[in-house]
């Protein structure tokens, strides 16, 4: 298990990824974090009760350029339960790059219920083991529409860094 610790402007959130159950999911991860690509990255769409996502768009939500995508390991069967960490993706499931969301309650619609496209679900691949306070901070922040995304935040929530600490 590998542990990374994601600075934000709310607080440290201290995450283990889980490199057996979703070793492709992982990897990718953490190429992204080696290369400062979440560094100044923002959590862009945020609902109290459901998630946070972040990782992808400047504080500006301008698109940070990304790595090919990635295979869809949510059959691995690790489940959307709070406070743990997952790829956010498009409609197709072999999309997700760099996006991630935390889940702030269990949310098991999201979880493989088959091989079928809208059954595949968001692969987990790991989960916080400090910092849920941070998560639930930030989960409760002001929303609004903001260029042309729902749910952003209405004060920025800056990713400052994500660091491989173990």
């Amino acid at each position: 298990m590998k542990k990374v610790l994601m600075q934000t402007s709310k607080g440290a959130i201290t995450l283990e990824l889980d490199e057996e159950a979703a070793p492709i999911t992982t990897a990718n991860f953490l190429e992204y974090a080696e290369n400062r690509h979440y560094d100044g990255t923002i959590f862009h769409r945020v609902i109290q009760g459901f998630m946070i996502q972040g990782g992808g768009l400047t504080k500006d939500l301008r698109a940070k350029p990304t790595y090919e995508p990635i295979i869809n390991e949510a059959s691995n069967g690790l489940k959307n339960k709070r406070g743990t960490i997952a790829m956010a993706r498009t409609s197709e499931p072999d999309s997700a790059t760099c996006q991630f969301f935390i889940n702030h309650q269990d949310n098991a619609f999201l979880d493989y219920r088959g091989p079928q496209p809208d059954r595949i679900g968001y692969a987990v691949f790991g989960r916080v083991v400090e910092g849920m306070d941070v998560v639930d901070q930030i989960a409760s922040v002001k929303t609004a529409a903001k260029g042309g995304y729902e749910d952003v935040p209405a004060e920025t929530v800056e990713i400052v860094s994500v660091r491989v600490i173990g």
